[in-house]
Formats: C-alpha cells, structure tokens, sequence
C-alpha cells in the first residue's frame, strides 16, 4: 500500500519551502495529527498532516470504506507577527481529527467550529473550507484511491459564521471580496453583514 502521508508531505515542502516547526497532537481512538509549521515573508502557513491518511466515510454507512473516499488535509494562512497564532495548532489537529473523531466529510463550503478563539484573544471560533487547488494543489493518487485535496481554511466571527448558516458559503465569500476583506489578518474585525 502506498504511503499516503509520505507523499502528502513532499507534496507540502514542494509548495510551500520546509517546514520551520511542526507538532503532533494525538486523540482517544484516532491516528496522530501533525501540523506543520511554513514561513515566508509576512505570512505564517498550518498545514495538518494525517488526516489524509484514512478516506473520510458517509457517517450513516454501516462499514466504512478503508480505500474509496475523499481525502483532505487543512490549510490555514495567517500574517506573521500580529497574534500568537501558534496557539493555534491544537484547534487545527482537532479540525483535522473530526473525520475520524464525528464522522464528517470535510468539503468547501462547510463550516467548522472549535467553541473556543483559535488563538489567545483570536475574534474567530470556526473556519470556512475554502476549495482546494490553488495553493497546494491536490496529490493524485494511484486508483481506486481518492486525490488528496489541501483546503484553505478561512477564519470567520461568529456573526460571520451565524450570518454564513442562513446566506450560504458564496455569499460570504462574496461579501469579503467586496469589502477587500483580510483573510489573513488574525485580529480583523467581522465584515459588515447589514
């Protein structure tokens, strides 16, 4: 069987340089969830790394498929400097370990919730999933496996994320493009939702 993590991290380096930091965060019943760390220039990048390693399963099927399923790792942008985002590597392997942990299947569009700041002082609690392909682009995988998908995660307030459960995905996307919305800032307010 071909080693999925092995590739999933050279695909990482090859993206985004070396990593200059990386931590292991293991849970009750799941595989270890590591989080590597990447810089360059003014912005920090987390990369999870595991949660690949399994395909993510429909939560109402009797038996999980070990081979055929979507596969994804997480990826979350931030400026350097401006908040002890570093803190933010236990919420992230916890966002990585949902599929294995609650039986979600991870795709853009949807909406994850830690319940607590992502960071010390952090205005965000939950993340949108972006669609994947653009930084890192997605690892193909000898058939019948699934492609590994890297999706961007970008970090909403909670009136964001209330305004996101009743308007949708693309129209909170809309309304940040339309107000030249930070995503990387870890300290930006809420965009206007009026």
């Amino acid at each position: 069987m071909v080693d999925v993590l092995a590739l999933v991290e050279a695909r990482l380096t090859t993206a985004l340089g070396t990593p200059d930091a990386r931590a292991a965060v293991t849970f009750l019943g799941t595989d270890r969830i590591e989080v590597l760390r990447f810089t360059e220039g003014d912005v920090v990048r987390y990369a999870t790394l595991g949660m690949s390693a399994h395909p993510m399963s429909d939560p109402t099927a009797l038996v999980a498929d070990p081979v055929e399923g979507p596969r994804a790792e997480l990826v979350l942008s931030v400026r350097a400097g401006v908040a002890d985002t570093d803190k933010v590597l236990r919420p992230l392997a916890v966002l990585a370990a949902s599929p294995q942990v609650e039986g979600l299947i991870v795709t853009p569009g949807a909406s994850l919730d830690v319940g607590d700041p992502l960071w010390p002082g952090a205005p965000f609690t939950s993340v949108l999933v972006g669609e994947g392909g653009g930084l890192v682009e997605d690892l193909e995988l000898d058939d019948p496996l699934d492609p590994v998908r890297f999706l961007p995660l970008l970090p909403m307030t909670p009136n964001e994320a209330a305004w996101k459960r009743v308007q949708g995905a693309q129209a909170l996307q809309e309304r940040w493009l339309t107000h030249g919305t930070d995503l990387r800032d870890p300290v930006r307010r809420s965009v206007p939702l009026e």
